[in-house]
């Protein structure tokens, strides 16, 4: 089938719109970030954390050291910004949990929107990781925000199931997300 000569400019100049219509880019999405400085149960600095919240939940990039090396380690969003070492981080109260939802991944009606994977400590003692949380936001003032809240790495491995903890052990690192 041969295409007369308008109707191959007209199909030429559809495509070319297509084209160019896919090439435009989309807005970036609008972001906030906040930051947040460790300390450890003897109240000295010993790690940071960098949040950068998106449309879509929580990217949090940490690097802390002095914890135990080559184990897994609870990390948990707590629900008071208060790292308090002399209580042994007990003032940060309790995990996140602003929809009352069992705690764990493997618990029925979980997880907490506080709770996260556990993460590896290499063999020099230093935690890095980067985790992304879907289920909060920050700095938005909405149920889910963890502005002011605490970041907190325990000292065992969460089980994902034991009520309200998972079973984490004591608080090793606290830090309030500023």
């Amino acid at each position: 089938m041969r295409l007369s000569l308008p109707a191959t400019a007209a199909l030429a100049l559809m495509t070319a719109t297509g084209f160019a219509q896919d090439a435009k880019q989309a807005p970036a999405a609008e972001t906030t970030s906040a930051s947040a400085s460790f300390v450890d149960m003897d109240g000295a600095e010993n790690g940071t954390a960098t949040l950068t919240g998106t449309p879509n939940g929580v990217l949090i990039e940490i690097e802390v050291s002095g914890l135990p090396a080559g184990e897994w380690l609870a990390f948990h969003i707590h629900e008071t910004g208060t790292c308090d070492h002399e209580s042994d981080h007990e003032s940060a109260g309790g995990h996140f949990d602003p929809t009352d939802a069992a705690h764990g991944y493997l618990a029925e009606g979980g997880p907490h929107a506080g709770d996260m994977p556990n993460q590896y400590v290499g063999e020099d003692g230093v935690l890095r990781a980067q985790v992304f949380n879907h289920m909060v936001t920050l700095g938005d003032g909405g149920e889910a925000d963890i502005a002011g809240r605490a970041l907190m790495i325990h000292g065992g491995t969460d089980d994902y199931e034991t009520q309200p903890t998972g079973d984490a052990g004591d608080r090793y690192a606290c830090a309030v997300i500023e």
